[in-house]
């Protein structure tokens, strides 16, 4: 797999987050995740907690 490669990378952040363990999810770049969270055509329910997460990350972060 090449990460370098958009779709590939888009590919693998969705599969980490619909199958993966907590300790693949942290590998995650959150922010990169932000940018790109409505193209990862996700289950609802999982698009609505990470996009809820998200938003409160950024809220306390900022």
């Amino acid at each position: 797999m090449d990460l370098d490669d958009p779709f590939q990378r888009r590919w693998y952040i969705r599969q980490v987050l619909l199958h993966g363990r907590e300790e693949d999810i942290r590998t995650l770049d959150l922010e990169e995740l932000a940018r790109i969270l409505d193209e990862l055509d996700l289950p609802a329910h999982l698009y609505r907690l990470w996009k809820a997460f998200l938003e409160e990350r950024s809220h306390a972060s900022g």
